[in-house]
């Protein structure tokens, strides 16, 4: 015999559901705006049909069922896109980096320009050539000299600036290498909270949004390696469970997080200084049975992740290697100014100065080397007449030295590694400058349209349709009405049976 009472209880069941369904829906409206939150869905099941199984059970025509519930509240995420979206992050996080760095050495370098170094070495070699006509001019002296000071000006600050740059990389790899490890820290705690609720049968769908959203910042410093882990106890099958994080490395990976447990990343060699200290290694200091690690330069694969990029700008090996971005500018600018400052006092020591003294003072400093250091020597600067623009000595009208002086400007010069002149180099490290640029411009651009792409897919699955939220508060709320009548209709039924049965005749 079926239970006079059966339909109040399925209806009642039905609207706890749609309550539940109704609340759900008013949680994604309320974070239709937040960042990295994933829309959420009861999913709803039927109940057990009556009768039961078993030889007691009555027979009735039919299985009879018995109403809704809520099986579990479910985020709605694509895991094969989150992979996708983290190996895109990864590559936008390295050209992007490499790209501003360009930019910036661009921006110091300012070539073409009017104020540029090539524009100052054109306006040394001009001022050399209207000495070689008036040698005697204390006027064309003094140019010369001003124009010298700008050309080892230019050099200084050229390399400072650079210098000051690359610093800051510096500082931005040890940020960032704080950065990473708050991150594991966050994700670890994220771990524990969610080890603490699933095996109780609850679904913590924030705190899987929070962690996914560590994930994808993770990600763009370092390649990484997901996997996921059961908490066991009650949870439900759809639990995600804990995750384990391994950076990706070159034939291996790296275990940094595991469940509740985190590690830790030093660079070695690197402090706050102001010195150059290039990179050679990070150390991850282990947790539990997994020892420490050493990723070195050629362990981390090329071309991904922010940090690889920071690494190539700042530099890395030894300091007499020059590796790196900046490091091999500043070599080149410093191997360019020697050569330069070298070619020019041994020509100017074959000249005579206006005094008609038989000693010839360097133009150029010798003590005082590289784009750093180069500088106009003190004693042409104190007497311009010092300047050797003669080829004989007591010959004031001889201009034959200042105007091979200005030949320096076509002589061909061992450079670091390339036979060149001064401002052929120059030329040539500033186009490799905007080849690389434009390199990176365009990769930063392909990968900024992938990701966007992946992005946009994301969004489809994941993020808050208003429109379709919309739609659901309706569904869910006619529901429930249904529901709330149904009762009514039970309630009515039962009224009559209750008080309306057994008055014949009354």
């Amino acid at each position: 015999m079926r239970s006079t009472f059966m339909g109040l209880e399925a209806s009642k069941r039905g609207l706890f559901t749609q309550q539940s369904a109704l609340y759900t829906t008013g949680h994604n409206i309320s974070n239709a705006n937040t960042l990295g939150y994933s829309r959420q869905r009861v999913n709803m099941e039927a109940t057990l049909g009556y009768p039961g199984t078993g030889l007691n059970a009555p027979k009735t025509p039919g299985h009879i069922g018995t109403g809704v519930q809520a099986q579990s509240v479910q985020r709605i995420r694509d895991a094969f896109i989150d992979r996708q979206y983290r190996q895109e992050s990864n590559k936008l996080g390295y050209w992007e980096s490499r790209s501003q760095a360009i930019t910036q050495m661009e921006d110091i370098m300012a070539e073409p320009s009017e104020f540029g170094l090539n524009e100052s070495l054109n306006q040394f070699w001009k001022s050399l050539q209207d000495l070689s006509t008036n040698p005697e001019n204390a006027g064309a002296r003094k140019v010369v000299v001003q124009r010298g000071i700008a050309v080892a000006e230019s050099f200084n600050y050229i390399h400072k600036q650079l210098s000051d740059i690359q610093g800051n990389f510096k500082n931005e790899i040890l940020t960032s290498t704080d950065d990473i490890n708050s991150i594991l820290k966050q994700i670890s705690s994220m771990n524990e909270q969610i080890q603490a609720i699933e095996p109780n049968g609850y679904m913590p769908n924030d705190l899987y949004d929070a962690r996914d959203n560590l994930l994808d910042e993770l990600s763009t410093y370092f390649p990484i390696e997901v996997e996921y882990t059961k908490s066991g106890g009650n949870a439900l099958p759809i639990a995600e469970g804990v995750v384990k994080v391994s950076f990706k490395l070159n034939g291996r990976s790296v275990e940094v997080v595991n469940g509740k447990d985190a590690a830790s990343l030093s660079a070695n060699g690197m402090t706050n200084s102001g010195d150059y200290e290039p990179f050679t290694s990070f150390t991850v200091t282990g947790f539990g049975n997994v020892p420490n690690d050493t990723i070195n330069y050629a362990d981390l694969e090329a071309n991904k992740g922010k940090m690889l990029s920071l690494i190539n700008s700042y530099g890395y090996g030894v300091v007499a290697a020059e590796t790196g971005f900046y490091p091999e500018m500043l070599k080149k600018l410093n191997d360019m100014a020697d050569a330069f400052a070298q070619e020019f006092n041994r020509v100017h020591a074959l000249g005579s100065p206006l005094t008609g003294s038989a000693d010839v003072a360097d133009f150029f400093d010798v003590s005082a080397t590289g784009a750093k250091g180069i500088k106009v020597n003190q004693d042409i600067i104190n007497d311009p007449g010092s300047v050797a623009a003669s080829t004989s000595v007591g010959e004031e009208g001889n201009g034959a030295n200042a105007l091979a002086l200005a030949k320096v400007k076509s002589a061909s010069l061992t450079i670091g590694t390339s036979n060149a002149t001064v401002q052929t180099f120059y030329q040539s490290i500033i186009g490799q400058l905007g080849v690389d640029g434009e390199q990176a411009a365009r990769l930063t651009y392909n990968s900024t349209t992938i990701k966007l792409t992946v992005e946009n897919n994301r969004s489809s699955v994941s993020s808050v349709s208003l429109d379709e939220e919309m739609t659901n508060m309706i569904t869910f709320q006619q529901a429930y009405n249904a529901n709330a009548r149904m009762i009514t209709v039970i309630d009515e039924t039962l009224d009559k049976i209750i008080n309306g049965m057994g008055r014949v005749g009354l």
